[in-house]
């Protein structure tokens, strides 16, 4: 682990604020993955820690397949699904107050359909959502736009390609009058912005060769999400591919700073809290064969090579072979599960592990922080709430009826989960 203490005296007056609908309440809209704030941060107090068949105020099924989490917006939740073959691409809105399919859609059907991972599906891709329209975005096969009030598509585009290898997994975010949008491959990588009108390319922003000369082809490919932040008055993009995370102007789409580190695969989002970046890098192999990753904690104010001046720390994580979810946190605590089942908190300002616990699944879905617990959503259906603190400490657990892969939308009281089978709203009211 690397420190650098004098650097995080200037973080102070570093002030990060989402652009357009995604500084609202998280309480009354949940428009992206992780929430309108990008920040696996819920807002409403009232929900059970322990469910029963009260609790569960309707269950919908979904058909076909897809690990795309929820967005609401006014009355309407929307997810993707997709057939097992990637054949048929569906977009699905269901009533936030009774649970029925108001739109069912089939938005592509693709002349070819890339192989995936066995544990991926060809709707992974969370939609992302404002006033009036949603965004659905199938990767290399496709992304659109369709109108909520009559479930038509404004427009489409599939003309975007690259290799995903193991199924596409990166979700939109919306900026302004953008969607954004990554397609990184073994073959391409960069990020494009749309005009989220139209559909018109706006600008694109190719990956730099050099970082990734080293990675094997395979290793090069990614699957993040990145955030939106604002630095000393300027907006940046912060996307962290597999060999180097970089900061964009979101408007034009230019470079601002980079650090060079990781590599093979990257799939947790970065993540941030008082004026500090977090990421995680893919995994990496030492010359003895040992793979680990690494989370970063770095100081966005930066221009160009920022990688032997901004990190602040790195904590290495030798039991782990990538970070499937996105951490969240809180209060200077990062709460995270690594892949060989390792729950823990880590301090933000240090990058040292205050405690761990083993659990028993795997966690694939992102935590989510409601009302002073942390909640874990496993690939077995398990629901865990933990207090949330510098202690471990146990508050209730549930278990749902197939595997949780979508992380869940929090609000108005109310949880809106998507197994593998079916979307829940559950709550008090």
């Amino acid at each position: 682990m690397i420190c650098k203490p004098s650097l995080l005296f200037c973080f102070f007056f570093v002030a990060f604020l989402f652009g357009s609908e995604q500084a609202s309440s998280q309480d009354k809209n949940w428009t992206h993955f992780r929430g309108s704030n990008l920040n696996g941060m819920a807002v409403t107090e009232n929900i059970p820690l322990k469910w029963d068949d009260s609790s569960i105020k309707w269950k919908t099924e979904i058909h076909d397949n897809g690990y795309s989490s929820p967005v609401v917006y006014n009355n309407q939740i929307w997810v993707t699904t997709a057939k097992s073959d990637g054949n048929e691409l569906y977009a699905v809105c269901i009533d936030f107050q009774t649970g029925e399919i108001i739109y069912d859609i089939k938005v592509f059907t693709p002349d070819k359909v890339q192989r995936k991972h066995s544990i991926n599906t060809y709707a992974s891709p969370t939609p992302c959502i404002e006033k009036g329209f949603v965004y659905v975005h199938y990767g290399s096969m496709g992304t659109a736009c369709i109108n909520t009030a009559n479930g038509s598509i404004v427009w489409k585009r599939n003309d975007f390609e690259c290799k995903h290898v193991q199924g596409p997994a990166s979700s939109p975010i919306i900026y302004k009058n953008l969607i954004i949008l990554h397609f990184e491959g073994t073959d391409v990588r960069y990020i494009i912005a749309l005009d989220k009108s139209n559909g018109k390319l706006i600008w694109r922003s190719d990956r730099p060769a050099e970082p990734y000369e080293p990675l094997t082809e395979i290793g090069r490919k990614a699957y993040t999400t990145p955030i939106i932040i604002k630095v000393k008055g300027r907006d940046m993009l912060i996307s962290n591919g597999s060999a180097v995370c970089i900061a964009y102007d979101p408007n034009i789409g230019k470079e601002i700073w980079r650090v060079v580190d990781g590599a093979e695969s990257t799939i947790a989002m970065p993540f941030t809290e008082k004026g500090v970046v977090f990421w995680y890098t893919g995994f990496t192999v030492d010359d003895d064969g040992t793979k680990f990753t690494e989370l970063l904690a770095v100081n966005p104010d930066g221009n160009g090579d920022i990688t032997g001046t901004n990190v602040l720390w790195k904590k290495r994580d030798e039991l782990s072979q990538n970070q499937m979810l996105t951490p969240v946190i809180k209060d200077g605590l990062i709460y995270t599960v690594n892949t060989r089942n390792i729950l823990m908190c880590i301090d933000a300002v240090t990058g040292e592990e205050i405690w761990s616990t083993h659990v028993t699944s795997n966690y694939n879905a992102s935590p989510i922080y409601i009302n002073g617990n942390i909640w874990f959503f496993s690939v077995k259906g398990e629901v865990l709430v933990i207090k949330a603190g510098r202690k471990y400490e146990g508050v209730a657990k549930n278990q749902m009826d197939s595997g949780i892969w979508a992380t869940p939308a929090i609000l108005r009281n109310s949880v809106i989960m998507r197994t593998q089978k079916y979307l829940y709203r559950i709550g008090r009211e």
